[in-house]
């Protein structure tokens, strides 16, 4: 006995055809998207009370300049001589700009003045490196401390927030500190956070040249 095999419907073959032509439509977008996302420069921000923060910044800076690409760091609430910027300074294609505080001071110890001549030292330097990606000179931005800047009020917010929210697409951009808002975090492409579980800090242990900075 011979059993008879049903053949498909048109409407079951009209099924599966369009089930063959979303799924080739479901591949290619991704494909596609993958192709933008690869030639496109994104937005990293690295935050939190762990250790770790500019130095995975840096590490990547180190990697662009590695690979011919154009670096600018921007530090902000650092005015002190660092380890990173005598090693940086010998890259020819790693530019870094310092802020000058007032002798050095923590912003929590300055006065309104001193604050305001902070602030202008920030802005500055950030409108430099805003140049220097509206020139197209510049292909991996890092603001190191940039959010703690911008929380203590010595930063511009529409000067930062129209780099980040404007940003060319061929630029990456590396953003640090401790405590960002929701809106950067669910923005950026890029989120990592340092978490502290211990750090001799806490056992009245000063930062240690070479290691903190």
């Amino acid at each position: 006995m011979i059993k008879r095999v049903e053949e498909p419907s048109p409407a079951s073959f009209t099924l599966v055809g369009k089930n063959v032509i979303i799924k080739q439509l479901v591949f290619h977008a991704r494909k596609w998207v993958r192709i933008q996302m690869h030639d496109k420069g994104l937005i990293h921000v690295y935050y939190g009370n762990g250790k770790g923060k500019t130095t995975a910044a840096l590490g990547l800076a180190i990697r662009a300049a590695g690979c011919g690409k154009q670096v600018i760091i921007v530090h902000f609430l650092k005015s002190w001589r660092c380890g990173e910027r005598e090693s940086l300074s010998q890259l020819s294609n790693v530019s870094l700009f310092q802020s000058k505080t007032p002798q050095g001071k923590y912003v929590s110890d300055m006065n309104d003045e001193e604050k305001q001549q902070t602030k202008i030292s920030h802005d500055e330097n950030l409108k430099k490196a805003i140049d220097f990606v509206k020139k197209r000179q510049c292909d991996v931005l890092i603001l190191d401390e940039a959010i703690d800047a911008l929380n203590l009020g010595v930063l511009d917010a529409d000067l930062l927030h129209g780099l980040i929210y404007e940003k060319p697409d061929f630029l990456e951009l590396i953003i640090t500190g401790h405590n960002p808002d929701k809106k950067l975090l669910d923005y950026a492409d890029y989120v990592t956070e340092m978490v502290k579980h211990k750090h001799p800090y806490d056992d009245g242990v000063d930062a240690r040249q070479g290691i903190e900075y």
